[in-house]
């Protein structure tokens, strides 16, 4: 267990190697929405602890995948919509009033950012909050859409183990029940639905990429909070900054992809560390050239 001393020194350290930063480009990962409640794909080591999301290939081409994906969206939009923001959310948009952000990049999709008041925001792999039609393009909200299917799936049994991003583990239900599973079509023209996220095997826009880039090109470090950084969609903006020379930190319990270049590494739970960077900002300049491992934590993206 971390000592109070232990800990304070590791916020210090951190805090302390921030100040050399004016404009922080900021990404987080699952990792920082666990202390709400919301199960994470990886464990500390960045191997998956869950059953793997569904691929957009797949959802796009096969009828049954498309079913298991509602049917589990059933169980585990409800987790997601219930959420309330942690103490990292609500310092990290304490932060931002602060100055100290020129931009936060979020991997999340659950909208948590938002709800504690963080403006300037890239959700890199969208939002669950919309479902798009993916012919005509009309949107409707995930909560009206959880009604319909509440509606159209009333004995589909209710009891289902929470998962990562909105989804859950249905596994333990009977496969015939799952195959009555009604899907949703597109009000308007019967249109294939999805939620207006990133599936894995599917590509981010390439207007927010390049928004990511240019906010990163005008910073002057980098912070990853709650993130493996697995996937290369974020990976990619440490390896961006890595090249640039520029000083990078992380708030993060276990490995990282980008373990190598952080000036400084906390592997402490982000919500007990951040409220401490709102109370201590002094202006000492320089970089802490250690990793601090202190004590297991929520578990990473």
């Amino acid at each position: 267990m971390t000592s109070p001393a232990e800990f304070s020194l590791a916020v210090a350290r951190l805090g302390e190697s921030l100040k050399a930063c004016q404009r922080l480009f900021v990404i987080t990962g699952a990792g920082c929405s666990a202390p709400s409640g919301i199960a994470t794909y990886r464990d500390d080591e960045g191997q998956w602890q869950h059953p793997q999301p569904v691929q957009q290939q797949d959802f796009l081409r096969d009828p049954v995948v498309r079913q298991r994906y509602w049917a589990r969206s059933f169980h585990g939009w409800p987790v997601v919509s219930q959420a309330q923001p942690n103490a990292a959310h609500v310092a990290l948009a304490e932060l931002e009033v602060q100055g100290l952000f020129s931009v936060l990049l979020t991997q999340n999709v659950d909208g948590l950012h938002q709800q504690a008041g963080q403006r300037d925001l890239i959700e890199l792999h969208g939002s669950l909050a919309e479902v798009v039609c993916l012919s005509c393009g009309d949107r409707t909200s995930r909560a009206l859409l959880q009604r319909w299917l509440e509606e159209n799936n009333p004995d589909f049994p209710a009891t289902a183990i929470a998962g990562p991003d909105g989804d859950a583990d249905i596994a333990m239900l009977n496969g015939a029940r799952v195959s009555d599973f009604q899907v949703p079509e597109c009000v308007h023209c019967g249109g294939l639905v999805k939620p207006d996220v990133v599936f894995y095997g599917d590509t981010v826009p390439l207007e927010r990429v390049a928004r990511a880039f240019a906010m990163l090109a005008a910073s002057d470090g980098l912070l990853v909070v709650g993130s493996s950084l697995m996937v290369y969609s974020s990976f990619r903006f440490c390896r961006q900054a890595h090249s640039l020379g520029m000083p990078q930190f992380a708030v993060n319990v276990g490995k990282t992809r980008a373990d190598a270049w952080f000036d400084c590494k906390i592997e402490l739970d982000c919500a007990q560390v951040l409220p401490g960077l709102c109370r201590d900002r002094l202006g000492a300049r320089g970089r802490c050239l250690q990793t601090v491992n202190l004590c297991p934590g929520e578990r990473s993206n």
